[in-house]
């Protein structure tokens, strides 16, 4: 790629008013020879501006000398023999992204998945970039595209859709290792979007629903468990203490009779060991107490 930096403009310029001047200038005495230093001053500018190079401070550039591999240079102002050495390519040496897909690409088992990735990536030795490659970007892409397409085979949609990163981190290995002979090095490669058939992510919706439903089931069931040997557990203690039990039965009737206009039947043995008649009357009189105690404060 040929570029014409300012200063070169600048000194062809300069030397090309110089021999305008001095053709001019000789050519009022001897218009031969005037005309002769003219060209000779002109292709001295134009020697010294084609001699003259400008590389950006993130790049480089590749010379050669004949066809054959010279130097790197750059960034900076850097001097070339006219004709005999040339600029092959500038290389850029910042970091770079690439975006690039594979669609209707089956996986493992045989799922069709479109997946759409980026790649970050720099070239770390602008001599290999140059001369091992013919076209380093666009063989870096379909790199990167063969290298998602190999991956995805082999691979289950369940394990891409759950462990991306570590998608992405042996998607990074192999690229790495087909890349690394050109001169360029992986940063790193993300994966942007994962799509799946609309019919295909519905039974997965119904399912991923069903097993939540499951789940909630055998919770409650475990909880159901539990409360079943907790009363398991109060029966044998009442089994084995038949005043622990009594003591339970009176504070059953006690909590229903503290509720207003209730009325409790127990049978007649149960009302007889519990010498019911007893404490109903100590309620009825607390309940009393507290009309009478209301009726005052009235």
């Amino acid at each position: 790629m040929r570029r014409v930096a300012g200063v070169q403009r600048l000194i062809f310029v300069v030397f090309l008013l110089g021999a305008f001047g001095v053709g001019v200038g000789v050519g009022r005495a001897d218009l031969v020879l005037g005309i002769a230093l003219g060209i000779v001053v002109l292709l001295v500018g134009w020697a010294l501006s084609a001699s003259i190079h400008v590389a950006n401070q993130w790049e480089k550039a590749v010379v050669l000398r004949l066809g054959r591999f010279r130097q790197l240079a750059g960034p900076g102002t850097f001097f070339l023999l006219p004709i005999v050495d040339t600029v092959a390519v500038w290389i850029d040496l910042r970091v770079r992204s690439t975006t690039f897909t594979a669609e209707q690409t089956l996986t493992k088992d045989t799922v069709p998945v479109n997946i759409d990735a980026v790649l970050f990536w720099v070239v770390v030795d602008a001599e290999k970039a140059a001369l091992q490659v013919a076209d380093y970007e666009y063989s870096l892409a379909w790199a990167a595209q063969t290298a998602l397409r190999d991956l995805i085979g082999r691979m289950m949609l369940e394990d891409m859709l759950s462990s991306r990163e570590a998608m992405d981190a042996e998607l990074k290995r192999l690229l790495d290792e087909r890349t690394g002979p050109w001169g360029i090095s992986i940063q790193s490669v993300q994966i942007r979007d994962i799509k799946i058939p609309g019919n295909l992510q519905d039974a997965m919706s119904r399912a991923a629903q069903a097993e939540r439903e499951r789940n909630a089931r055998v919770i409650l069931g475990q909880a159901e468990v539990q409360v079943a040997e907790s009363f398991l557990e109060a029966a044998r203690l009442y089994h084995s203490d038949p005043i622990a039990l009594q003591l339970r039965a009176m504070n059953i009737l006690y909590e229903g009779l503290k509720e207003k206009a209730s009325m409790i039947v127990v049978p007649s043995a149960l009302s007889d060991a519990m010498n019911l008649g007893t404490w109903l009357g100590v309620g009825n009189l607390e309940r009393m107490e507290e009309l009478r105690r209301g009726g005052d404060r009235a």
